[in-house]
């Protein structure tokens, strides 16, 4: 009968979606933070250098969150939002305020085991930008950006992403084509 093919198509086409879609969450989710590419070695800082030469050394390095070290454990976290709401239209003096008056105490961390998912959790949850990530003893070994997650994601569905048109605007026509 028609009906019974029919519901057969659409159990098939179910399945495969289950599957597909168990598939791409154990490539993302299932996944250590370490595969991400280009995680590198954390910018670290001691907890007394200035706020002038911590912004400096991240303009430097071009990136939005150094970890601030104590005998070689993470301390806490400074970002460039913490640039923003704490030091941006204040009269702070960049050269004599340490980084750890401004500086987000004692962050949320995780490890380059720790997959995917729980680096996502975290940033969702909590707000963050940036997740730091320390060995077993609180050393860091890396910083886990929102960017390094989103890149990941464009390299799984590169086609998907990749081959949009530059502007949503420009994949609808505005005037009638064709005869």
């Amino acid at each position: 009968m028609m009906t019974d093919s029919i519901i057969e198509e659409e159990a098939a086409i179910a399945a495969e979606q289950a599957e597909e879609h168990q598939g791409i969450e154990s490539r993302i989710l299932g996944r250590p933070i370490g595969v991400l590419p280009d995680l590198r070695a954390p910018i670290q800082v001691d907890r007394r250098a200035s706020l002038r030469s911590v912004i400096d050394r991240m303009n430097e390095e071009r990136i939005g969150c150094v970890l601030v070290v104590e005998q070689g454990r993470l301390v806490g976290v400074f970002t460039e939002r913490d640039v923003l709401t704490k030091v941006v239209g204040t009269a702070i003096d960049l050269h004599r305020t340490a980084v750890e008056d401004l500086m987000t105490r004692d962050p949320e961390c995780l490890t380059l085991d720790d997959g995917i998912a729980y680096a996502l959790n975290k940033m969702t949850i909590g707000g963050f930008r940036h997740v730091p990530l320390v060995d077993a003893l609180g050393r860091p070994t890396g910083v886990v950006a929102m960017r390094h997650i989103v890149e990941y994601l464009v390299d799984l569905f590169p086609r998907s992403i990749l081959n949009l048109p530059p502007s949503p605007d420009l994949a609808i026509a505005r005037t009638r084509e064709g005869a």
